[in-house]
């Protein structure tokens, strides 16, 4: 079931930190790493490890002591490592502040190593603030007219809806969404939708609604043949499978932070190719965004993806994202992507079994399954609640979605099929 918005709360400001990852060098001062993960035990052939705790985290997971936690696409438990640098970096701010050179130091820090999971440069990654702020800013930035187009998937997030539904409102574009079939959405759903009017094309590379993974390639090889830019959501990709905005041709990307990559709230890097910095204008305008002073009061603005800091960032939450990247660059991308994706399978070859009808496609590679139930919402969320299982129930939907993350082991996605069964 899902947590409750007073234990949101309470979690999130507890939270509010950072740590300094490996390779801190520019960052005097920086907060200490914390442990990393240790993986013991026997290797398998695919280069996992056997046993209880597959990838040696769960040690390091408070949330594996509280029960069986089965929602990491709604908000990811974070280990102690961050807990213990949220401590530190208020505990400095409470005896000796961070100096702000110093907090922006370590934000390039960060930069670089939110860089290195998805295969950009250091130069074209910014922070904002949310996911749904990266869309804004590109969309804002297209000099959108009349008789312009955007394509967009039926399994898309709901700020692309909201936010598209608003600019054909208001400025008369046509938003083309292409229908997903049985959960997924391949490049023949996008080709009829595609013309020398649209200006973008976007998706979330794994879907929120039920797990489905694009195959990203071959969708912006159609973007850009017809003139149009290429943008993805990547909240319930990155940290969990491996990513490269390279060989998927992407061209801006967003990824809020509290999800897979064990952050915290409040900051999100905004990925943009360096070939496009210069067509995505700045919409607001601050004192971070000053590369150098020039006489008269005039300034030089940072000509990186830099230049979309404009204010004070959260550093606290700066720091926090430092050392989940940290967290999971030690366990491996790889690694997490085979251990998550093999029990999402376990789980819904298992709910298949059982009679469910599934809204997760049959082998998609993504550790979100996503089922449909028929009894009442409330009974279901109290069974759940007994059994100590967190997932989350979307009444309206009436499904109920299921995501195993790098901590979870094939007993917990045994003992919820436990769960399910008792309740199909």
């Amino acid at each position: 079931m899902t947590v409750s918005r007073r234990t949101f709360v309470a979690t999130a400001a507890s939270l509010a930190a950072g740590v300094a990852a490996s390779g801190t060098a520019g960052a005097t001062g920086a907060l200490p790493t914390g442990s990393s993960p240790v993986a013991p035990g026997t290797i398998d052939t695919a280069g996992n490890t056997v046993g209880d705790d597959p990838l040696g985290v769960r040690g390091d997971f408070p949330a594996t002591r509280e029960g069986n936690y089965l929602n990491s696409a709604y908000i990811a438990p974070v280990p102690t490592a961050v807990v213990a640098a949220g401590r530190d970096f208020l505990e400095r701010k409470a005896t000796n502040p961070i100096s702000l050179g110093e907090m922006l130091a370590h934000t390039d820090v960060v930069r670089g190593q939110f860089a290195r999971l998805v295969n950009a440069s250091s130069d074209e990654i910014g922070f904002l603030f949310a996911t749904s702020e990266g869309e804004n800013i590109v969309a804002n930035a297209l000099d959108l007219k009349a008789g312009d187009n955007i394509v967009i998937d039926a399994l898309h997030y709901e700020t692309e809806f909201v936010l598209y539904g608003h600019l054909r409102d208001t400025r008369g574009i046509d938003l083309r969404i292409a229908p997903h079939r049985n959960g997924t959405v391949a490049l023949r759903d996008f080709e009829p939708l595609v013309d020398r009017r649209t200006r973008l094309v976007s998706v979330a590379w794994v879907s929120h609604a039920n797990g489905f993974r694009h195959d990203m390639r071959p969708i912006a090889d159609l973007a850009h043949a017809h003139g149009a830019l290429f943008y993805t959501d990547a909240i319930q990709a990155a940290g969990m499978i491996s990513l490269d905005v390279r060989a998927a041709g992407v061209d801006f990307l967003c990824c809020g932070t509290y999800k897979w990559v064990l952050g915290g709230f409040g900051v999100a890097p905004f990925f943009v190719r360096r070939e496009l910095l210069d067509r995505i204008r700045l919409d607001r305008f601050g004192a971070l965004h000053v590369a150098k002073e020039l006489p008269d009061n005039r300034f030089e603005l940072h000509a990186t993806a830099k230049r979309f800091d404009y204010a004070t960032l959260p550093f606290a939450e700066v720091y926090q994202l430092g050392a989940g990247l940290h967290y999971v660059e030690q366990v491996g991308v790889p690694r997490i992507e085979r251990h998550t994706v093999a029990l999402a399978q376990r789980l819904r070859d298992g709910l298949a079994r059982q009679g469910y009808a599934l809204f997760t496609p049959e082998g998609t590679q993504s550790s979100i399954v996503t089922y449909y139930f028929d009894r009442d919402p409330a009974e279901l969320k109290a069974a759940f609640a007994a059994a100590k299982v967190s997932v989350s129930v979307r009444d309206a939907k009436r499904q109920v979605r299921v995501s195993p993350a790098l901590f979870n082991t094939q007993d917990e996605i045994d003992h919820f099929l436990e769960v399910s069964k008792r309740l199909a």
